[in-house]
């Protein structure tokens, strides 16, 4: 039984309406009828988890990694920067974005860097402190305390300091050029942290400012709405902030729930209990399958992260793994494009690389792309010139008439994942290979060393943001000797490609990085060093009534960049 069906089932017996209907839900004629001159606007919105704060870098009890975090952080957050739904960086509680144009981003003749905020003097904290450039060097202190565990990542390793010229105007220097720079304190990067309610707690006991209420039920940020109740495990109301930077919001209230599953969501939906849904939830099959059922509003589907087998460079098994004209073959035998129809109804692109379609610099890459067209013949001249016999069974042979066996694994969970990851082992069976899917526990899941060393191909979701491209790099490759951590999943090393990375990455001028993004493409296909697959679609439910609710567009892209601005009809 699929999910909607399973969910239309629940909303007959009025099972999960009342099972997770919220005590402080506003009536039904503030929540589904017209609205009258003087009536708040009130929307009731879910997401598909349980989160424990509001936060994009409290990573110790949770936030980005529960679907829907990081939105909901958005809405409550503010930083002195945001992206737009496109990926563009826009100014949030500063005055401007810091460009070389405008005088605020500076690279210095040692190669060095600095990049310059004037903060807002209308932004101000939810309990209407004023924001200043001391809230903004707390939150660099607490980012660079290694003693920490929400301690910053990539972006603040060429921090050299965060200094202040005065209240409103603060300064990072940078100890060697950095493209990611102007978004440092975005609000999806580095929230801005109010220095007068953590400060306290951070100077007597550093480690207890991870549990400090501020990070739920007393949370007190800039973003456009504040938090008036955070009930733990149920849900969240948000109010409209008046002293928001860009004017206060238009809706004066959303209903945050929690509902953890997707069939209990998909029941509230069609029963006018959620309107708008935010972060993974409903996969666009659900979706599809939904808009046949639900009149009230649709389905908006954006464009988030790729998806992409990763062959592992590392001690594979098999070891011919690492010969790349054994990965063309592989890459030869799967009908993406069936994938995608099958699994996503169409509505996304087969991906011949990680990046994205929707980006503006593709299509001016896209001759440099190696592309490898769905074609059986050519996937068995290619295993049968590197000496591969194919028996009667089907399946290709060594030397020693041993088999290939080449696991295909993925995380259990997603739908889509488990689906497309049978569906690769399936496509790879045809052509010769003994493939096998595999499916990690739930208990395994935490297990760096199991996730990092699998033996064959790893079916993973992963950002493809432009700006993040470092994590490709050899220094990103998790190993015993970093604790398995790093973003390297596949664990290829290549000098000559960190050198096309590192350029890309300490070139200012985006015209000039364009062409060595071509150099990145090239590498990346020719050799064969991820598999792609699809691009990856996320789907956001949002009602008839509301207006100006956009979904993301791009890996980098925040869809709540605009929610003041959010309406109803």
């Amino acid at each position: 039984m699929n999910v909607l069906k399973a969910a239309t089932i629940v909303l007959s017996l009025t099972v999960a309406v009342t099972g997770c209907a919220n005590p402080n839900r506003p009536s039904t004629e503030t929540t589904g009828g017209p609205q009258t001159a003087a009536a708040p606007k009130r929307v009731t919105a879910a997401i598909n988890s349980v989160p424990l704060t509001i936060s994009s870098n409290n990573i110790t009890i949770g936030s980005t990694t529960y679907p829907g975090g990081g939105e909901l952080a958005g809405l409550v957050n503010a930083g002195l920067t945001q992206f737009d739904e496109s990926g563009r960086v826009r100014p949030q509680l500063a005055q401007d974005v810091p460009l070389s144009d405008n005088g605020l981003w500076k690279v210095l003749p040692d190669g060095t860097m600095e990049t310059t905020w004037r903060i807002r003097d209308n932004a101000f904290w939810h309990d209407g402190t004023p924001v200043t450039a001391d809230d903004v060097m707390f939150t660099a202190a607490l980012m660079q305390d290694k003693e920490l565990p929400i301690a910053g990542g990539r972006d603040w390793n060429p921090v050299a300091s965060v200094t202040a010229s005065d209240a409103k105007t603060v300064t990072a220097t940078w100890k060697n050029v950095y493209i990611r720079a102007n978004s440092l304190f975005s609000s999806s990067v580095t929230e801005v942290r109010p220095k007068h309610v953590l400060e306290p707690t951070y100077q007597a006991d550093k480690m207890s400012v991870l549990s400090h209420p501020y990070w739920n039920e007393q949370h007190v940020g800039a973003g456009p709405f504040r938090v008036r109740e955070f009930a733990v495990g149920s849900h969240v109301i948000l109010a409209a902030n008046d002293s928001y930077v860009f004017g206060r919001p238009k809706i004066d209230e959303i209903t945050f729930k929690f509902i953890p599953d997707l069939g209990t969501m998909i029941a509230n939906i069609l029963a006018g209990e959620v309107e708008l849904t935010l972060g993974r939830n409903i996969s666009v099959q659900q979706g599809m399958e939904l808009k046949q059922h639900w009149d009230k509003g649709d389905i908006d589907i954006g464009f988030s992260n790729w998806i992409a087998l990763w062959p592992q460079f590392l001690g594979p098994d098999p070891e011919i793994l690492l010969n790349v004209q054994f990965r063309r073959a592989l890459l030869h035998g799967i009908n993406r494009q069936e994938l995608v129809d099958t699994l996503l109804s169409g509505v996304v692109p087969a991906a011949d690389v990680f990046v994205s379609p929707t980006e503006a610099v593709y299509k001016e890459i896209e001759p440099q792309i190696v592309k490898y067209s769905f074609d059986v013949r050519r996937s068995a001249q290619l295993l049968e010139g590197l000496g591969y016999i194919r028996g009667s069974d089907g399946l290709y042979r060594d030397a020693a008439g041993q088999p290939i066996n080449l696991e295909v694994r993925t995380s259990g969970g997603d739908d889509t994942h488990e689906a497309g990851t049978f569906s690769v082992a399936d496509y790879l069976r045809r052509i010769g290979i003994a493939a096998n899917p595999f499916l990690i526990p739930q208990a395994q899941r935490s297990d760096l060393a199991f996730n990092q060393n699998f033996p064959g191909l790893r079916l993973w979701r992963q950002p493809n943001d432009l700006y993040q491209l470092s994590r490709f790099h050899s220094s990103e490759a998790p190993t015993a000797a970093t604790n398995y951590r790093g973003s390297n999943n596949s664990r290829y090393m290549n000098p000559e490609f960190d050198g096309f990375l590192e350029r890309y990455m300490t070139t200012v001028s985006e015209r000039e990085r364009v062409p060595m993004l071509g150099e990145i493409v090239r590498h990346v296909t020719e050799n064969v060093t991820l598999l792609d697959l699809w691009h990856n679609a996320e789907t956001i439910v949002v009602a008839s009534r509301l207006r100006n609710v956009t979904n993301k567009k791009t890996s980098s892209g925040d869809p709540t960049w605009n929610a003041y601005d959010w309406d109803l009809r």
